[in-house]
Parts: C-alpha cells; sequence; structure tokens
C-alpha cells in the first residue's frame, strides 16, 4: 500500500473518513473541481482524476487529501487502472462521483457520427465502465455510493443542445438506475445528479445573449453554480441517504418544472 494510505482520516464532515474517486476534475471553478474540493472540505480523501493533466494542479490546490489520477475514461484498462490505484493508495472505495464529459451544444445542423461517438463514448461508455469497476471495488467492503452526472436535457429538448447528447445522458439516466437495481443487494447505492444550466468556467464564456436567455429557463431566474451541484452530490454520496438510490435528481433551478 502506498504512502498515502497514511494519511489520517478526517474526523468530521458529511464525509468524514471516506474515499471517494472523482472524474472529470480538470481545471477550476468547473463542477468535478469544485466537487473534489468540496468533498476533502466535507471529510473525504479523493482521487482526483481527468483525461487533460489538470487534476495535478487540482489536487496540489486542494491539499493532501486528494491525490491526482490521470485516465481517459472511455478506456476499460485505463479505468480499471484508476480503482486500483484508488485501492493501492487508500484501501477502499467508498464513492464514485463520475463528472467527467464532454460539451453538449449544438456542433452543426445535423449530427454526425464524429459527435455523436464522441458523446456517447464518453457520457455512455464511460459512466457504464466507471461503474462496473466501482461496484467490484466497492462490493468486498460492504458497498458504496455512485453519484453519476447527467443532465437536464436528459428529460426533454433544448434547441440548443445537441440531440446525441441528450440521447447519451437519458442513457447515463438508464445506467443509474439499473446500476441501482442489480448492485443493491451489495450495498451500492446509485444515484444521478442532473445540472440544468451551471455557470461553471467553460459557461462564463457564453455569450451575453445567451446567457440571458438561458439564465432565464430556471423558475429561480438565475444559472446555477458548481457549488450547488457539488452540495448535491455530497448529500448522495453520505450516510444521510442511506436509503436512496436508483434516481436522478435535476438540480435546475426548477427549470425541467416548466412546460416548456
Amino acid at each position: 500500500m502506498s504512502q498515502q494510505s497514511a494519511t489520517p482520516a478526517p474526523k468530521h464532515g458529511l464525509l468524514a473518513g471516506k474515499v471517494a474517486v472523482i472524474t472529470g476534475v480538470g481545471a477550476a471553478e468547473t463542477i468535478g473541481a469544485v466537487t473534489a474540493g468540496l468533498f476533502v472540505e466535507e471529510g473525504a480523501r479523493v482521487v482526483a482524476t481527468d483525461i487533460s493533466g489538470a487534476q495535478n494542479e487540482t489536487a496540489a490546490e486542494i491539499g493532501p487529501a486528494a491525490v491526482p489520477f490521470q485516465a481517459d475514461i472511455t478506456s476499460e484498462e485505463q479505468v480499471a487502472a484508476l480503482f486500483a490505484f484508488a485501492l493501492d493508495t487508500y484501501g477502499r472505495v467508498d464513492i464514485l462521483v463520475n463528472v467527467a464529459g464532454v460539451p453538449g451544444s449544438r456542433r452543426t445542423p445535423e449530427i454526425t457520427v464524429e459527435e455523436y461517438e464522441a458523446i456517447s463514448s464518453t457520457h455512455l461508455l464511460g459512466t457504464l465502465l466507471t461503474n462496473k469497476h466501482a461496484v467490484r471495488a466497492m462490493a468486498p467492503t460492504g458497498g458504496g455510493a455512485i453519484v453519476n452526472f447527467s443532465s437536464a436535457a436528459s428529460f426533454n429538448i433544448d434547441e440548443r443542445i445537441s440531440p446525441a447528447y441528450s440521447a447519451a445522458k437519458s442513457g447515463v439516466n438508464s445506467l443509474t438506475k439499473s446500476f441501482a437495481v442489480h448492485h443493491g443487494g451489495q450495498g451500492v447505492r446509485v444515484n444521478a445528479v442532473a445540472p440544468g444550466f451551471t455557470l461553471s468556467k467553460k459557461n462564463t464564456r457564453v455569450p451575453a445573449e445567451a446567457l440571458a436567455q438561458l439564465s432565464g429557463k430556471a423558475a429561480l431566474g438565475r444559472p446555477g453554480t458548481p457549488q450547488e451541484q457539488a452540495q448535491v452530490a455530497a448529500f448522495l454520496a453520505s450516510d444521510r441517504a442511506s436509503f436512496l438510490t436508483g434516481v436522478v435528481i435535476p438540480v435546475d433551478g426548477g427549470w425541467t418544472a416548466r412546460l416548456a
């Protein structure tokens, strides 16, 4: 077992003593990076994972309770290596938060095969592989909690969103429910967060007109923040949600409650 296993587990917080693998932990101010920081604040030790290399800087900023790991979640070999690293580093895995994804905005008037494959491989295959290997890591120690990130676009259609993205995120919802049903007997809970328009780093570059339109879709009349998404993920991953599994929670300020 590596030296990191000697890092003392924090004794306080919603996730005290838990070990979490979090994917999509890229640059600062993204949902993944904010989630990793919040989980450490709540007492967890984190394996901060991304494909980009940015996870190294993010983990360093969070502190010694976060260690980085680079992986492409569409590769089963790399996903297996990720969970092997987590087990070697901390001795167990209690939580998976699967945030990794690719942008879902419309790219061309018609969907190309390249667009479909880029979106579906990350969101569908990536969710399948991370959940599969999380279950393998969690089951021997009595279970754990998986939180997948879906999207409000999985429920209804928005003209700005790629149809391939909406379909892939609907698939994430289905995989979430399937893993919840198939592995509940092993003590593994699986839920999903479905963000509405959230002012993460990439969305700060949205043109002002589009920003106003997207923000106004929420019943609360504003965009969400990465912190608001991370807080719901932390609850779902915690023991306070011990009888909650197989659900997809829209964290969208009331966007999906509208008829149009």
